[in-house]
């Protein structure tokens, strides 16, 4: 018992400190106007104003009711072990181990949490997969890093829209383009953005020989009504075509899909998941402004780097994570040192081990001094 006040000890230390970040007086006040303005009756006059309000409100409602959660299973943790000692009952004391184990877990996910406080952190995700050098191996290697990430999301339970599918000729996919729709999801994700490198014997030549492939992961953040990008309708040229789904399936028999080239900067984005052209070509210039966004600050990023004196490019190649296969099993991230040699969980969406160890890395980064 003495070890497990010393946790439960630790614990409470950890969840005060959420709590402070939190700031969980201010949370309250915030939901009690959030809730009085949702209560309006012209609420939804605007309509990009009452998704946003109602949205804020859904996240201030989560976050509180997480914490006092995991406050009320904490303080019923210390009795679950104080009547399990005294009348020395090993299946309760089985039972509070296991609720020690999961709120241990569950209160260093939140603890990460608050790490996200990125000026972007808090939006929505925009995710984009590509393959690299490897041909088909990493055609379908992006399928694979594609089927991952679903995968993780529906773990989570967040809604993922599918903006653009380009199936392969012969396996996999060209391009997936697809959004989460989860408060926090880019500060969630952000540290997935870079090269991912596969190592396997491949499925696609006859001789079983083993193969190295690449894809590239970007992340970046939904823009909102105050930061987007204004685009000039005469700097952008918009084409239909036919839609085709994950699978190669048809979505429809019409030319509903719309593809945006923006002249100016050559970025080329579609949208097809929409079964009107309307639909879509509104959606495909959100996430033009997205993208023309993480252009700017990719360009102020340069900017301030020439001013430290830059930092060495990095190559296509030059991946941030290794899925090996063969010849043994094995996921590495080489910027956090987390690996594990149980490949298939973490192929089948298992990864919160390697994106909350990113997020602290990327925290540490953020926090460290520019001229280290």
């Amino acid at each position: 018992m003495a070890d497990r006040t010393s946790d439960l000890q630790a614990l409470d230390a950890t969840l005060q400190s959420i709590e402070k970040v939190l700031d969980l007086p201010a949370l309250r006040v915030e939901l009690r106007d959030l809730e009085e303005q949702a209560g309006l009756p012209d609420l939804w006059d605007d309509t990009a104003k009452a998704q946003a309000l109602t949205s804020r409100l859904s996240a201030v409602q989560s976050d509180l009711e997480r914490v006092e959660g995991l406050r009320g299973r904490l303080e019923d943790l210390g009795l679950m072990f104080e009547m399990a000692a005294e009348e020395s009952d090993e299946a309760a004391t089985a039972e509070a181990e296991g609720e020690l184990a999961a709120l241990q877990r569950e209160i260093g996910s939140l603890e990460v949490r608050t790490l996200l406080s990125g000026p972007y952190d808090a939006r929505e995700a925009l995710v984009q997969i590509s393959p690299g050098a490897g041909g088909v191996d990493s055609q379908d290697w992006a399928l694979m890093l594609w089927r991952m990430y679903s995968r993780w999301a529906e773990r989570r339970g967040y809604p993922v829209d599918v903006l653009e599918w380009q199936e392969a000729e012969e396996a996999g996919v060209k391009s997936v383009v697809f959004q989460v729709k989860a408060p926090y999801a880019y500060g969630t994700l952000a540290g997935e953005h870079g090269v991912h490198r596969l190592v396997r014997i491949s499925p696609f030549d006859n001789q079983a020989r083993r193969q190295t492939s690449f894809a590239a992961i970007d992340v970046t953040p939904i823009v909102d009504v105050a930061d987007a990008v204004e685009v000039d309708e005469k700097e952008i040229r918009v084409d239909v075509f036919r839609s085709s789904g994950p699978g190669g399936q048809g979505v429809n028999t019409t030319d509903s899909a719309v593809r945006i080239t923006h002249l100016p900067t050559g970025i080329v984005v579609s949208c097809q998941n929409e079964r009107s052209q309307i639909q879509n070509r509104a959606t495909a210039m959100v996430v033009l402004a997205t993208k023309l966004l993480e252009k700017k600050r990719e360009q102020e990023a340069a900017e301030m780097d020439a001013i430290r004196g830059g930092k060495a490019d990095v190559a296509f190649g030059s991946q941030i994570r290794n899925y090996v296969l063969h010849p043994y099993q094995m996921v590495k991230d080489l910027r956090t040192g987390v690996e594990t040699g149980s490949t298939q969980p973490v192929l089948d969406g298992e990864i919160d081990e390697f994106v909350e160890a990113a997020i602290r890395w990327r925290r540490a980064q953020a926090d460290a001094p520019a001229d280290a």
